[in-house]
């Protein structure tokens, strides 16, 4: 998946993002280990301190580990890939039920449209 990162937000996170989307896609499987911080920023086109920090910051979710001087790993805990999985989820609806609300949209109305949808 292409890094298509933007300004208006911060880079680190949009980083986090593509890179929690590349986990639960299995770009990325447990237990495999993450390209060097170097080829990352190189592929994202963006600084290597600024993906160092957004690694570092990833850490701290537990969906990647640093193992010294080996680098750093997904985790093989599928449970959390899969909590993460449906958080995303869950942000993913809330936002749409909201866009469709500025639209005018009842809950009700969103899901019949939904349902119609879904069955073309």
């Amino acid at each position: 998946m292409p890094w298509n990162l933007n300004s208006d937000r911060p880079i680190f996170v949009q980083i986090i993002e593509h890179l929690q989307i590349d986990i639960i896609t299995g770009v990325y499987k447990p237990g495999d280990k993450l390209p060097s911080v170097r080829d990352l920023a190189a592929e994202a086109g963006v600084n290597p301190n600024t993906m160092q920090k957004a690694l570092s910051d990833f850490e701290s979710t537990g969906l990647v580990h640093s193992e010294r001087t080996s680098g750093r790993f997904i985790t093989n805990d599928d449970n959390l890939i899969k909590e993460l999985r449906k958080s995303l989820v869950d942000v993913q609806i809330e936002e749409f039920f909201k866009n469709m609300g500025k639209l005018g949209f009842t809950g009700k109305e969103i899901i019949q449209l939904v349902e119609q949808h879904v069955e073309k």
